[in-house]
């Protein structure tokens, strides 16, 4: 339609069909176009429309058909959903837009910078929980360490002490001073409160926890037997265990050196003696490990003599030890005039022998006594006088993490250790025999005197765990 107005423009105003409706969009004219007295750019037409064109220009009246409809109409062609998703949401869509396309478009940029900001308050809670629960894990890391730290402490000054109690024990056992024995007391009840806190300290450490093996348990125990920390076990200790534990099992050695012992009443004897010097009763082990309990065994000859009987004992040190050799000294044969082959003489000496060991070079480290019994204490006295003497550095652990020991010594501490460990519970490990070191409840019977006082202090006890 044209009309011949000067302040109507050539192309002023355009009317068409758009989402079942009529739209009126100005074309850009000069003097705009106007409903109700405000300027439009586009509107929908509803029912009876006035539009002005240009401020005082003609008004022009439009008029929409309303069609009733009972039903549904369909549309002859498919609308195109992703358009409508763009007109409304697409910044870079430069369509017609009605009102409310526009208000649409308004809400869903809002709704969008709203999300922007619930985004954010999401990401910076979710980092501060990260950063929080990060911090309180190494909070809690820390504190386990500390924690770790002062069990260890605990542990070494506690073996100090026992060494300090064996030293006092000699002194006081050589000149009767009772003043000496009065401290002597004290310092046993020192120790037993340290044993104390020590395994208070274990527990919260953790370190039995539930998930750990049976298998494991008892290699963890084993080792404080012998008078080692539980928590300064290296890693792959246990593994190594295993390893010659499966070595035991591939043999009946173990079974029958066991049998051989309690049938000859052995076990006993050695479990008494041991707590008389008060070291472990596990040190059984070792005898069996160096004759398997065969009373008339004798060694090769070596440059420092032949070993006999079950404790195997060169002649040196059987004869410090309060043993006298028989005529057959430097041969090959079983002596019964000899006293290494008596067993019960033989097993004093040897439990004296270990526990100088044990309070001297060893440092009360129970494995570093193994070691030393297997070299011969003046080889391995050249090597561990190196060590510094206290317990925290001079233990099994660190020999074998500063000093290439010879393979022998290696295997020998080890099958011991792994042989006490199926001790503790044969059957877990597959072993037709129960634990041959039951707990000693009476003196032991038909032992010779040891020539020793006993000097009542509690010795280092194994973790209940």
């Amino acid at each position: 339609m044209c009309l011949g107005e000067d302040i109507v423009s050539r192309r002023h105003v355009e009317i068409s069909p758009h989402d079942d409706s009529w739209w009126v969009r100005d074309l850009k004219s000069a003097n705009g176009t106007f409903l109700g007295g405000s300027r439009i750019e586009e509107h929908s037409l509803q029912g009876t429309t006035r539009l002005q064109l240009g401020a005082d220009g003609p008004e022009v009246t439009l008029e929409v058909a309303q069609q009733e409809r009972s039903e549904p109409v369909m549309a002859t062609a498919p609308r195109d959903a992703a358009a409508d998703v763009r007109r409304f949401v697409d910044p870079g869509y430069s369509g017609p837009m009605g009102d409310h396309t526009l208000m649409v478009r308004h809400a869903f940029k809002q709704a969008k910078k709203q999300q922007s900001r619930n985004y954010l308050y999401v990401i910076g809670l979710v980092g501060m929980v990260l950063v929080g629960t990060l911090g309180y894990a190494v909070y809690q890391q820390f504190q386990l360490e500390q924690l770790e730290s002062l069990t260890v402490d605990i542990f070494y000054n506690m073996k100090e002490l026992e060494l300090q109690v064996a030293k006092l024990e000699n002194t006081a056992l050589e000149t009767g001073d009772r003043r000496q024995v009065a401290e002597l007391s004290a310092m046993r009840a020192q120790l037993t409160e340290m044993e104390s806190r020590y395994d208070t300290y274990l527990d919260k450490v953790g370190l039995f926890d539930p998930d750990m093996s049976e298998e494991d348990r008892h290699i963890f125990k084993v080792a404080r037997i012998f008078g080692e920390c539980e928590v300064n076990v290296p890693r792959g200790f246990a593994k190594e265990v295993k390893a010659y534990i499966a070595k035991w099992q591939s043999s009946n050695r173990l079974a029958r050196a066991i049998k051989r012992a309690q049938l000859n009443g052995y076990t006993p004897i050695v479990q008494e003696v041991m707590l008389q010097h008060y070291l472990p009763p596990q040190f059984f082990y070792l005898a069996l490990q160096e004759s398997n309990y065969e009373r008339q065994i004798v060694g090769p000859e070596t440059r420092f003599g032949i070993a006999k009987g079950i404790w195997q004992f060169i002649p040196a040190t059987a004869e410090r030890y309060g043993l006298k050799t028989g005529p057959l000294l430097d041969v090959r044969r079983y002596d019964p005039r000899d006293e290494r082959f008596d067993f019960e003489k033989a097993t004093l000496a040897a439990a004296g022998y270990l526990r100088d060991i044990y309070t001297t070079e060893a440092q009360a480290s129970g494995l570093l006594v193994m070691a030393s019994y297997n070299w011969g204490e003046n080889r391995v006295r050249k090597l561990i006088n190196k060590m510094p003497e206290n317990p925290r550095q001079r233990n099994f652990w660190e020999l074998i993490k500063k000093h290439k020991i010879p393979e022998e010594t290696y295997n020998y501490v080890y099958y011991i250790f792994s042989a006490a460990v199926i001790g503790e519970n044969p059957r877990l490990f597959g072993f037709d025999f129960d634990n041959p070191l039951a707990p000693v409840d009476e003196a032991a019977k038909a032992i010779p005197d040891s020539g020793r006082d006993r000097v009542w202090y509690s010795p280092m006890k194994a973790h209940p765990g």
